[in-house]
């Protein structure tokens, strides 16, 4: 690469005389620092004084000669060390007297002032690197298409699995009206578990790898200063919102009436609103762990063993009041219990008909939520603000990683 460095550099069209040559040899020496002088006539007299170098021939390119008598083997049979002979030679010392010159600051100068690492505003930047994500998935169908036919294979499969489970509290059509069991109250606990970690923890699983093939991606453009850390930061969770709601309005469509929920616009309202808060959860979380974690085996990794512990305290397999009283605070750090507990609330918090518990009086609905399952009205509000909360931690969190980490090793 030097030699052809060199051989542009001698044979530009500029004027010689104009020209100041840096030639290095093999390991980045320097044989020769100066002017090149009128026809390379500096360049020239300062090699042919070296004892032992062939003189340049009559109407040779100066490129050429200087390349033959540069070289490794020139050196080894002339026994001479270029790098040494320019070390001691007056042309490096007033090169040095120059530098120590030059970098004397004067009076009447100031102190170098470069501009912004960033040349367009922050909102400029969001904007160009929210364009950039969007084009890049659509520009990735396997990724849109895993996401959509899994949310719509999944939706079918609930609403197969739990079909009209729910008419059997909360009937449509007056020849569904039946006694009502606490084992229909599990029923429709077991569609809001469900509902709450399956969907999120899929698509958290189909995300991961692509947040972590972008991350590459961004180490190399956030080297080149192209944009800032958070703007790429801000536009990957922005992008990603679209499809988020999307496919919770989907599996909503098909879920909410196949399972036999109660068909008011209010109700399915808030069961597309808490859906939306859980995807929301499982996602920032997903993404969050990969800002955080060097590659995706060791995020996909951890990710598991989380999920499998919001699963284990969600409220399903073990009631929050059956819990060990030193173990309950993990419920109320479970967004897969939040979502469960708002889901099921929303639906038959309002339900005061009698529920058959074997062994014991029939009670009503709502009182048998609150004393067995702990589901009440004090803490819809708590739920609904943890939820807000964790989301917007995972965020900052996810920001702060992709700022402040880089596992790059290059």
């Amino acid at each position: 690469m030097t030699s052809i460095l060199l051989l542009l550099t001698v044979t530009t069209p500029v004027p010689s005389y104009q020209l100041q040559l840096l030639l290095m040899k093999r390991g980045g020496q320097i044989i020769y620092s100066g002017s090149l002088g009128p026809l390379s006539s500096g360049l020239i007299k300062y090699f042919e004084a070296i004892p032992g170098v062939p003189g340049i021939k009559e109407g040779q390119n100066p490129a050429t000669w200087v390349l033959d008598i540069s070289s490794n083997a020139m050196e080894y049979v002339i026994g001479v060390d270029y790098s040494e002979i320019y070390r001691n030679s007056s042309l490096n010392k007033e090169n040095k007297s120059l530098v120590d010159e030059l970098s004397k600051q004067t009076a009447d100068q100031k102190d170098l002032h470069f501009p912004p690492n960033y040349w367009p505003n922050f909102e400029v930047q969001c904007l160009a690197c929210l364009w950039k994500q969007h084009c890049s998935f659509w520009k990735n169908p396997e990724l849109n298409v895993a996401r959509f036919l899994n949310t719509i294979g999944i939706s079918i499969t609930f609403g197969i699995v739990f079909w009209q489970i729910g008419s059997r509290i909360i009937p449509v059509f007056f020849f569904l009206h039946n006694k009502k069991e606490e084992q229909d109250v599990f029923n429709m606990l077991g569609i809001a578990y469900a509902s709450a970690l399956f969907l999120g923890l899929v698509n958290c699983s189909t995300l991961q790898p692509i947040v972590a093939m972008e991350k590459v991606v961004f180490y190399r453009e956030k080297a080149s200063s192209m944009y800032s850390s958070m703007a790429y930061a801000i536009a990957q969770i922005a992008v990603e919102i679209p499809y988020m709601l999307t496919q919770v309005v989907i599996f909503s469509a098909i879920v909410y009436p196949m399972v036999g929920f109660q068909l008011t616009i209010t109700k399915f309202l808030w069961f597309v609103l808490y859906m939306i808060m859980s995807f929301m959860d499982y996602t920032l979380y997903g993404m969050m762990v990969v800002a955080l974690t060097p590659n995706i085996e060791i995020a996909a990794g951890l990710s598991f063993l989380i999920f499998m512990i919001w699963n284990v305290f969600s409220g399903f397999i073990v009631a929050r009041k059956m819990m060990p009283v030193w173990w309950r605070w993990m419920y109320w750090a479970d967004p897969a219990a939040w979502t469960v507990y708002r889901i099921l609330f929303s639906q038959l918090g309002d339900r005061m008909e009698p529920i058959h518990v074997p062994g014991q009086q029939d009670q009503p609905l709502r009182e048998f939520l609150e004393e067995y399952l702990g589901l009440q009205d004090d803490y819809f509000s708590l739920v609904t603000a943890l939820h807000i909360a964790l989301s917007t931690l995972f965020s900052i969190v996810f920001c702060i990683g992709i700022k402040y980490l880089k596992f790059q090793r290059r």
